[in-house]
């Protein structure tokens, strides 16, 4: 009973304990705002309270625009009066402007001046290269756009065995690459000198270390070869030196192939029944020449003097000049040679007809060249380093120029400025000669061949007149983009070459 009295059931009243915080928030909790009190602001303007049309278009109402021609207005009496008063000091000072020379052969040039000289392409051939062959001869064909270059050795030694290329690049062609020429044409021998035919783009002639002639047509892609010379007794018996197309005098669009080599022999061919057939020449020889030339000596008597280059005057194709191995340069003409040729029969050679023997280089001349703007003045270059600018009226040279320490291989005038010609050197460097810039220095001397190597050979391009090939012995051509200065003709240019020309040297 006493236990359960303890342990009754009874329901205990809920405890209830209240919040203070919440209590004490609400105490303190007031109506607060995020904005700012008050804030007077006022409107300033802009803009000018003032403002001004200023108008640009010439329209006017018909009103002002006779009022504007009204307020112009001249005073022909003082005008008159004026210009009776200077006409004496205006006629004068024009008529001393029309006496004065100071803007004779002014031109204003507009087009843009290029200033640098550029290589433009360098091309090569790598299986002659690898052969280590030399580039011997280039040349332009009559379009400008294709160039041929021969390899071959010029060292001393028996290469006639040897085989060599030619090879031609058309420039103008997309996708040139310039180690794969567009034509290779494999010769059996040496190929020592190249020539285009001046009218027919394709025809291309060679001279062979064989002493044979050869004409490509480089249109053709199997068996490219024309006409050749064969082995034959009027063949020459030295390597050919030089081959040159000279214009027929009957027939100026047809050519006469002629070649020069150190055995003494100037000859012309002509295409007979698919060959070339000797047409005429002669030969240079030791007795043919004044005893002013002073030959040191005669071997053999009657012995040939080696011809080693040879060049016709463009303005007169019976005038041709030929360098010899003992220094000379010798004016020839070949007036009666070309005589001989019209006559049924006369193409056995000549005595030689020479006029006149120059005054000589220290060693051998390898290469002459005639102008093509001056009927008198040609270009000598040899052994020696020495360019001499001869008249062909006098024996002394115009001017001898030392370019080199070692030997100059080639001398080319340019084709289109009168006082411009380039050299090759033997230390690989090309120089360019503006005679109206300086008689005595180089205008530019190009680097062309890497280390020593020599350059052999160049040519300008007649049509394409800012290009300049040139040859070395590392087997590469260079293309050279001329600037203005050495491929546009300057005003005056042509009366200073005559005067160049008058000089009279002892």
């Amino acid at each position: 009973a006493q236990l359960s009295a303890m342990f009754a059931d009874g329901t205990a009243p809920g405890a209830d304990v209240q919040s203070l915080w919440r209590g004490a928030r609400s105490t303190r909790c007031e109506a607060k705002s995020c904005q700012t009190g008050k804030i007077s602001t006022a409107e300033t303007a802009v803009q000018s309270h003032t403002h001004q049309d200023a108008a640009v278009q010439t329209d006017r109402r018909e009103e002002a625009a006779q009022g504007f021609q009204q307020e112009v207005q001249v005073d022909y009496t003082g005008l008159l009066s004026f210009l009776q008063r200077v006409e004496d000091a205006v006629v004068k000072e024009l008529n001393k402007n029309w006496k004065s020379h100071a803007f004779d052969g002014f031109e204003v040039n507009w087009r843009e001046q290029n200033k640098t000289v550029l290589c433009l392409h360098t091309l090569s051939f790598p299986e002659a290269q690898q052969q280590k062959l030399q580039v011997t001869g280039v040349s332009w064909n009559t379009t400008g756009a294709v160039l041929a270059c021969s390899y071959g050795h010029l060292d001393d030694g028996d290469w006639s065995t040897a085989k060599s290329y030619v090879c031609t690049w058309n420039l103008d062609r997309r996708g040139l690459n310039p180690q794969r020429p567009d034509l290779v044409m494999d010769i059996p021998s040496s190929v020592m000198c190249l020539a285009f035919h001046p009218s027919q783009p394709s025809l291309l002639a060679g001279g062979l270390f064989s002493g044979e002639l050869v004409v490509w047509d480089t249109s053709r892609t199997e068996d490219p070869v024309v006409w050749r010379t064969g082995m034959t007794d009027d063949t020459h018996t030295d390597p050919v030196c030089q081959v040159s197309w000279v214009p027929d005098g009957r027939h100026r669009s047809h050519a006469r192939l002629w070649s020069a080599a150190p055995d003494g022999k100037v000859l012309a061919w002509h295409e007979q029944d698919g060959h070339l057939a000797l047409a005429g020449g002669f030969t240079v020889g030791a007795p043919h020449l004044p005893r002013s030339a002073q030959l040191r000596k005669l071997v053999r008597g009657e012995a040939a003097v080696g011809v080693t280059s040879l060049s016709f005057s463009p303005l007169d194709p019976c005038v041709l000049v030929v360098g010899v191995e003992g220094g000379f340069p010798i004016k020839c003409s070949a007036a009666p040679v070309t005589t001989a040729l019209q006559e049924p029969g006369g193409c056995a050679p000549r005595r030689a007809p020479v006029e006149l023997v120059f005054a000589p280089h220290a060693g051998p001349v390898y290469s002459v060249s005639c102008s093509p703007f001056h009927r008198n003045l040609f270009l000598s270059c040899g052994t020696d380093g020495q360019v001499h600018l001869h008249s062909l009226l006098q024996t002394q040279p115009l001017l001898s120029l030392q370019l080199s320490q070692q030997y100059l291989f080639c001398v080319r005038w340019s084709p289109v400025r009168p006082l411009v010609f380039a050299a090759a050197a033997g230390e690989g460097v090309v120089h360019l000669f503006d005679l109206e810039k300086s008689s005595q220095k180089p205008a530019v001397s190009m680097k062309q061949a890497v280390g020593q190597g020599p350059v052999h050979c160049l040519e300008f391009n007649s049509r394409q007149t800012q290009l300049l090939a040139v040859g070395d012995a590392t087997g590469t051509v260079k293309v050279w983009q001329l600037s203005s200065d050495f491929s546009e003709q300057r005003p005056r240019e042509l009366n200073h070459l005559e005067q160049l020309a008058s000089e009279v040297r002892d």
